[in-house]
């Protein structure tokens, strides 16, 4: 019976209380008429509660999101469709979505009553400046009587997910000198050397097309030979995201590690287009079994990483530069806050690959004071120089640096300049 008349809404509440006084008042002054309101007063939210709860109501509620990856900033639209599968019909019902703080408040909705075997379909937009993986859901209606004296709640255990990405800045294409383009049809190479002669061949295996066996290896040979096929060369290259938390500074989605995931993230989408093989070097969050990951990433896979990827409890750039294979021909590094022993340890990857770094001025997110903003300067001029005179090829970027100009630079950035540089822009 509490549970019951828990249902009650503030107008069944109040109808029931006041019928009680009217029923205590007709009683102590002996009124009749005051004791029939009464009855009528406290027989109606009665009413409300004995027909709703006894209600076989029997919903079912699907959901969509379209799409359901998208890019910080965009909006996604959410479908929401209840259909009645009971018998009798429903009376208006309130629909509750629950959603994270990040993709905006909780919208509700009011369905008026619905048939059996029918259905209505509501739809809102969601729409997230913070990358993430965001769960929206569970779906939460109200059933209410056509006076508004009891509501019924019924809750749905699914939900769905919305991948939010971190924002991608398209890139130019730009010449680094001593690297790789990636592979394709016009970057093939031939395991043969020039001229007939040097062809190189294999056995004939069953199944191989008889228009590529070479008959002069076949006669040499006495066996049947064929050549072989051209194999494409793929270039490789690593995308090294500094997550340490110590080396990055600022807030939320206005923070240096924000601006240095999207910078990962861009530069990896950008030379996966020019067809490179590419691997994610970052480090692992507080649970990770490992303090780093270097895994090979596809768009779909790279996107999923950068969109759910946290700061790490690391403090040096160590295990990382361990990892990293010494089969990459490109390491494209984005960088925080570096001490000088992080700047050695990256220098030694010089031998091994075409090393560009994208040093973000952390302090320009942060709010410090003229003297330490000159400090933290003069310390991101000389790793800078440091990795410069080691072989890499550096850009500084800063608050008020888009990453599309500071990436054009590296066409035209030099010796002298290099410590300093920094694209001209207005934010990302």
């Amino acid at each position: 019976m509490r549970e019951a008349f828990s249902s009650l809404t503030t107008r069944g509440l109040s109808f029931f209380a006041a019928g009680v006084v009217c029923a205590i008042a007709g009683l102590v002054l002996g009124h009749e008429d005051l004791f029939r309101i009464s009855v009528l007063l406290i027989a109606l939210p009665v009413t409300a509660v004995l027909l709703l709860s006894r209600s076989r109501y029997r919903l079912a509620s699907t959901r969509s999101v379209t799409p359901a990856r998208i890019e910080a900033g965009q909006s996604a639209n959410v479908t929401l469709t209840v259909e009645n599968v009971s018998r009798i019909p429903t009376g208006v019902m309130f629909l509750e979505e629950s959603l994270p703080y990040a993709l905006g408040g909780r919208p509700r909705f009011i369905i008026d009553r619905l048939l059996p075997s029918t259905s209505r379909q509501v739809t809102y937009p969601v729409r997230s400046e913070n990358r993430g993986r965001f769960r929206v859901g569970p779906l939460t209606i109200r059933l209410s009587d056509p006076l508004g004296l009891c509501e019924l709640v019924r809750a749905f255990n699914s939900t769905d997910t919305v991948l939010v990405t971190p924002q991608i800045v398209p890139l130019a294409p730009v010449r680094i000198a001593g690297s790789w383009n990636g592979g394709g049809d016009g970057r093939s190479r031939s395991v043969a050397s020039s001229g007939d002669d040097d062809v190189a061949t294999r056995e004939y295996r069953r199944g191989d097309d008889l228009r590529r066996v070479h008959w002069r290896s076949t006669a040499r040979a006495g066996e049947l030979m064929v050549r072989r096929e051209e194999q494409p060369w793929h270039s490789q290259a690593a995308v090294m995201l500094d997550n340490r938390a110590n080396a990055h500074r600022g807030e939320g989605a206005n923070s240096s590690f924000e601006f240095a995931v999207s910078a990962a993230a861009s530069v990896g989408m950008h030379l996966l287009r020019q067809t490179y093989q590419v691997h994610l070097a970052c480090g692992m969050g507080p649970t990770g079994a490992e303090p780093v990951i270097v895994e090979q990433v596809d768009e779909r896979v790279l996107l999923d990483r950068c969109a759910e990827v946290q700061t790490s409890p690391e403090t040096s750039l160590l295990h990382m530069t361990e990892r990293l294979g010494t089969q990459d021909q490109l390491i494209v590094a984005v960088l925080g806050v570096m001490s000088r022993d992080d700047a050695l340890q990256l220098a030694r990857l010089r031998r091994r690959a075409v090393c560009v770094a994208i040093l973000i001025d952390a302090a320009s997110w942060g709010g410090m004071s003229t003297r330490e903003r000159t400090a933290a300067n003069a310390d991101t001029a000389a790793t800078a120089l440091l990795l410069y005179q080691s072989g890499w090829r550096v850009i500084r970027v800063d608050r008020n640096t888009t990453l599309a100009d500071a990436w054009s630079g590296l066409n035209d950035i030099g010796a002298m300049d290099i410590a300093t540089a920094t694209a001209a822009g207005g934010g990302r």
